[in-house]
């Protein structure tokens, strides 16, 4: 495990994790590149200044003077306060720094001092920090704006720090307030905290108050009449980091959608980074990555988030990382101490961290010393050395540690004490099997049938010994020169473990790792790889749980057990453990039952790969948990379907390339060939590139230092090969390069068998390259490359974890384009961004809402199309701000029948394809288009009758009352025959993904035939009634309004009167109703925009008494024909109307639209 100390852990004082506070704002304390400055500015703030004229040459005392004009004015521009100068009767400082604004007779004291060294430190820190920032400006007036920016930023900072603190809630309340009344967002948006900071618009600041809330990114402010707002929603930024250029000395940089902005600020900057960084980070994994949130139930609720919450999970997640601890565990206590370390007689210093279940320490001093205590060890905790403030801790191995200068180390001992006695009462015992055999429930997504797997009978028996035991036996009478130094080995660690302890609660030592370095011994390889990757842990706290497992999940069947059977004998099939039944049905008893557990990840290739090695050295139980420390811990997000994990440390290692190897940086002219050849190094741990006796080494230090490890190497192989792949002219030669020194890789000191050894099968004549041993591969990476700290990559991947979902948004984006556009009118650019606003609203709903269906039903693993959909109040939001019929009186009506249409899989839901499609029709189609568009609004599926609860609303819907009203089945032909593709349709959330039944969707669509205006089904009456209004409607507002009401009495009056004129030739006998009475039902169709629902009662009972004489009935063409006669219906469906501007327009409101909804 890394050694790198663990110094960002905070102390007692600082972690606090039960308690989860709203407070925030900016915090009080010292920040040391500040200081001189900011006491003297704090004593201006608080004391006032004297009068300038007490300070003048002459009058006994020095003083530096700047006016502008020359170099020295511009350097006290920078730091000058902006408080006049009132107190003519304080008291004045001997030594003070001025500064006179441009055109003013008005002196400002900028820094003070009691002596010359005081007043010489203030100066020497302006030099240090701001002078070389004025030279940028080209004008007074930036000067003057970046200045007055500036000092205020300063003065409101420091003057917070003297009376304002973190957990005052009026402070709070009043942050809470401005940010509600400045940004107008909903209010279930959280504001977490918020800091005082200045946003650079090109070379000149605004000073302003930076908000961090749950969703958002936000800015605000107004000064000298100029206001500057801006919103950024965390799960569009690309990039977040500290950086630093010419005109700052350290800022916060973030890119979102290809805009760059930065934020500087005095204080704080650091936490507040750390902060943008978790929100950004929670919300890419929340929104996009879901899998790995769902039990997660503070996270998954946006309201749940605070400061401190935030700051306690942070912590705790370093904790149980860097220990290789349950992610479950929390951190409750740091004390700093000193800890005996019995084999080299002295203290070491370091923190104490406790959580629920253990004890751990690591040292601060260089050592790179650290201890696990599992409290299930423990057998008691006493006080040492009252005069040292000692801790004894007593474990089952008969070890003893001994922490001094304890800070309340009495207490410490009580609450220690009862956390034993609570870990080993019979009532913890039953709570972990508890958790197990829940843990274990059967997922939904396995479909437990006949098995297709044709194992034998003795297939569910778990395996009790490491197949290496079983095949490669070790002779103890006949060593060889390789068994010689494989027992020496194990007598090098046997030694240790005397020394250092042996077991979980061992010291873990710079010794350890050395050793870990020339390879572990093979009788100890799977001990210890349980041990360093804290698999130990997980086995010990779930007993029996693998083998319950087995037995559930052998004879399931689902995809993942399928591709896991077709990956069973590529596993190592050179190893005779995998030629036999024996190895090949623990291998698929350890996948399968892995698959069980966590169906999120299921099965991946290159797990089959990892599984192989880890039953050669371990038991088949503790090679499971060693897989679940693999892909749980220690490979995050590596075996999901999108495999982000290993993207992201892809990104780390360019980096590091770039850094360590700047060389063959600048000779690629591509890094993604990096990328392209590095996967497999990642996914197998070199296990698929290298000898199998060689890549044993290199997981033999992945499991004691983590991903860090494999960067090392990974680092060292291509500088090894250094000069062959400067010569290389392209990706492929490049590739050859690399393959060979992989097959040159060796172990000279492994005992294996040479029929086992695949490096020795080899023959020198097949490569001129020169053998190179792993052991001297590994030892060569350490010492080049160990200064990698385990903080930094974690910081490397945080970072690029932002840049690696992006770039995968990217290419989704880019796909559903390329798609669309096939279909569609829009321009490229006007379709990109209307896929902007359509994903947009779809994290809209997700932001507020834990439940949210949108977000229960967007999985990435699915096609393009349906990664991202929204559900009916998310397209009335958008219909709103981007269709041209949106001034509709009954618009919400309209956008529900739209919905409806659109919705053919019935589940709520629709894609951008089918929203693209739908507003193509709006504005690009043609007259008949978008007739044949509101002709299928108002017959079924699509229509349903629509009245309002609430008559006061006229024709607005309440989100309650849509959501119904989408989800009302209405039946119709189509829906009869489309009713069997329907049931066999390929959707999410249905089970095992049926890739034929997607394939056959998918061709089904290719054959799709123009839609036939034969086909559509008649209008019956009361349809064509609201078909009549909703013209109505349309036309409000219209410069030809008159003209156009006209039009469609006459076009109704006609077709009425033309399916009487038919009636009555089918049936001569029949009494007929005066025609005079049947013209009437138009005429009585509210106009100018007549509230909708006032009417309802009376059109609905009118058209049930003309559904009682006779069923009258309209076809598409008749319609058509009718108002093909009516320039003016013409004109007004042909008009063309600006997407631009909608798209502009709504890119502005549409989360104001949100926040009214």
């Amino acid at each position: 495990m890394p050694m790198n100390g663990f110094s960002s852990l905070p102390t007692l004082e600082q972690c606090v994790p039960e308690e989860l506070h709203t407070m925030g704002g900016t915090h009080a304390g010292a920040v040391h590149d500040l200081q001189p400055v900011g006491r003297a500015l704090v004593g201006e703030v608080n004391g006032g200044l004297s009068p300038v004229g007490g300070t003048r040459a002459g009058a006994g005392e020095e003083c530096a003077k700047f006016s502008p004009g020359k170099e020295e004015q511009k350097k006290g521009l920078l730091v000058g306060t902006l408080d006049a100068v009132l107190d003519s009767t304080s008291k004045v400082a001997p030594f003070r720094i001025l500064h006179q604004t441009p055109d003013s007779q008005v002196y400002w004291s900028i820094a003070c001092g009691s002596s010359r060294e005081e007043i010489n430190e203030h100066w020497d820190w302006l030099e240090q920090n701001v002078m070389k920032t004025l030279s940028v400006f080209d004008s007074n007036e930036d000067i003057t704006s970046f200045v007055q920016g500036k000092i205020r930023g300063l003065i409101a900072e420091e003057g917070k720090g003297s009376f304002v603190k973190e957990e005052d809630p009026e402070k709070f309340r009043e942050g809470l307030m401005k940010f509600e009344r400045c940004f107008g967002l909903p209010e279930q948006e959280k504001l977490v905290t918020y800091y005082s900071c200045s946003y650079w618009k090109g070379r000149v600041p605004c000073q302003g108050w930076l908000y961090l809330s749950t969703n958002f990114l936000s800015f605000y402010s107004f000064l000298l009449g100029a206001e500057v707002k801006l919103i950024i929603s965390w799960d569009e930024i690309s990039k977040l980091e500290k950086t630093s250029n010419v005109i700052l000395t350290e800022s916060i940089h973030v890119c979102s959608r290809g805009e760059d902005h930065y934020f500087s600020m005095f204080l704080h900057i650091s936490e507040t980074f750390l902060l943008m960084e978790q929100l950004a980070n929670y919300a890419v994994r929340r929104l996009f990555d879901k899998e790995t949130f769902e039990n997660d139930l503070v996270l998954r609720d946006p309201l749940q988030i605070t400061k401190r919450g935030l700051e306690s999970r942070a912590h705790s997640e370093q904790f149980s990382a860097f220990f290789r601890l349950p992610k479950e565990e929390t951190l409750k206590e740091v004390h700093e101490c000193f800890l005996w370390v019995p084999f080299s007689h002295y203290s070491t210093h370091g923190k104490m961290c406790i959580s629920e279940n253990y004890i751990c320490f690591a040292s601060q001093d260089g050592s790179l010393c650290s201890v696990i205590i599992p409290l299930r060890e423990v057998t008691g905790v006493d006080k040492a050395d009252a005069a040292n403030r000692g801790v004894s801790i007593s474990t089952k191995g008969k070890t003893a540690f001994r922490f001094t200068e304890v800070r309340d180390f009495e207490q410490l001992v009580g609450r220690l004490r009862m956390k034993c006695s609570a870990t080993s009462s019979p009532q913890h015992v039953v709570n972990t099997e508890v958790a197990a055999s829940s843990a274990s429930e059967s997922p939904k997504d396995f479909d437990v049938g006949p098995s297709k797997m044709g194992q034998k009978d003795n297939s569910k028996t778990v395996g009790t010994e490491a197949l290496m035991t079983v095949y490669h036996p070790q002779d103890a009478e006949n060593l060889n020169s390789k068994m010689l130094k494989e027992k020496m080995k194990e007598q090098s660690w046997n030694i240790l473990f005397v020394e250092r302890g042996h077991g979980v609660s061992m010291f873990r030592t710079k010794k350890a790792r050395d050793l870990v370095v020339r390879g572990i011994p093979e009788a100890l390889r799977g001990e210890l790889w349980l041990l360093f990757s804290g698999a130990v842990n997980d086995m010990a706290s779930n007993p029996g749980y693998y083998t319950e497992l087995v037995e559930k999940s052998l004879g399931t069947c689902t995809l993942a057990t399928d591709e896991i059977e077709r990956d069973l004998r590529r596993s190592l099939p050179e190893h005779p453990a995998f030629q036999s039944d024996t190895g090949i049905s623990a291998l698929r008893r350890v996948l399968t039952a892995y698959a069980y557990r966590n169906p999120q990840i299921g099965y991946c290739q290159a797990m089959n790969i990892l599984t192989s090695v880890l039953l050669l050295y371990a038991k088949e139980e503790e090679a499971f948990w060693l897989l679940v420390a693999v892909c749980e811990r220690m490979l995050p997000d590596y075996f999901n379907r999108r495999i982000i994990g290993a993207l992201v440390d892809q990104a780390v290692f360019e980096e590091l390339i770039r850094v360590h190897l700047p060389q063959l940086t600048d000779h690629m002219m591509d890094m993604t060939f990096f990328s392209s050849v590095s996967l497999s190094w990642f996914l197998t741990l070199f296990i698929s590139v290298l000898p199998i006796e060689s890549a044993v080494n290199v997981v033999d230090c992945f499991f004691y230092d983590g991903i860090k490890a494999i960067l090392q190497l990974g680092l060292a192989v291509l500088e090894y090969n250094m000069e062959k792949l400067l010569m290389c002219k392209d990706d492929a030669e490049a590739v050859t390069v690399l393959n060979r020194f992989f097959d040159s890789v060796t172990n000279k000191d492994s005992p294996l068998p040479p029929a086992v050894q695949q490096g020795s099968n080899l023959s020198d004549t097949k490569s001129d390259h020169p053998k190179v041993d792993i052991t001297d591969l590994i030892r060569e990476s350490n010492e080049r490359y160990g200064d990698i700290r385990y903080e930094d990559v974690e910081s490397l991947r945080c970072r690029n974890r932002l840049y690696v979902i992006q770039a995968l948004e990217a290419t989704t984006k880019k796909n559903v384009l390329r798609v669309v556009s096939q279909d569609v009118k829009f321009s490229p650019s006007d379709l990109e961004e209307l896929y902007e606003l359509f994903k947009r609203e779809h994290f809209l709903s997700c932001y507020w809402n834990v439940n949210s269906p949108v977000l229960q039903h967007h999985d990435a693993s699915l096609p393009y199309l349906e990664q991202y959909r929204i559900d009916c109040q998310q397209f009335r939001v958008l219909c709103h701000l981007l269709s041209p019929w949106s001034q509709c009186a009954n618009r919400d009506s309209l956008a529900l029948w739209t919905f409806r249409l659109m919705d053919e899989s019935s589940d709520g839901l629709i894609n951008f394809k089918q929203f693209a499609c739908i507003l193509d029709i709006m504005y690009n189609g043609s007259f008949t288009d978008k007739l044949k568009l509101l002709f299928k609004l108002h017959i079924p599926p699509a229509f349903t009758e629509v009245e309002s609860l609430s008559p006061s609303k006229g024709g607005d819907l309440s989100k309650e009352e849509l959501i119904h009203f989408s989800q009302l089945s209405v039946s119709s032909i189509e829906d009869t025959l489309e009713s069997d593709s329907l049931k066999s349709s390929p959707e999410k959330g249905k089970g095992k993904v049926d890739i034929q039944a997607y394939l056959k969707q998918w061709q089904d669509e290719l054959l799709k035939k123009e839609e036939n205006i034969k086909d559509l089904p008649r209008m019956n009456q009361s349809q064509f009634i609201q078909f009549s209004k909703t013209l109505y409607n349309l036309f409000h507002g219209d410069p030809e309004e008159e003209l156009l009401y006209r039009a469609i009495a006459v076009v109704t009056s006609l077709l009425l009167k033309m399916e009487e004129a038919v009636r009555r030739l089918q049936s001569p006998t029949s009494p007929v109703k005066c025609p005079v009475a049947i013209m009437e039902v138009p005429a009585e169709i509210p106009r100018e925009g007549q509230d909708e629902g006032s009417s309802g009662q009376t059109e609905g009972s009118r058209a049930q008494s003309l559904r009682g004489n006779h069923e009258w009935s309209f076809a598409f063409e008749q319609i058509l024909a009718s108002l093909l006669n009516e320039p003016a219906f013409l004109r007004f469906f042909e008009k063309p109307h600006d997407i631009k501007a909608k798209i502009e327009s709504a890119k502005n409101l549409q989360l104001k639209a949100r926040t009214r909804m």
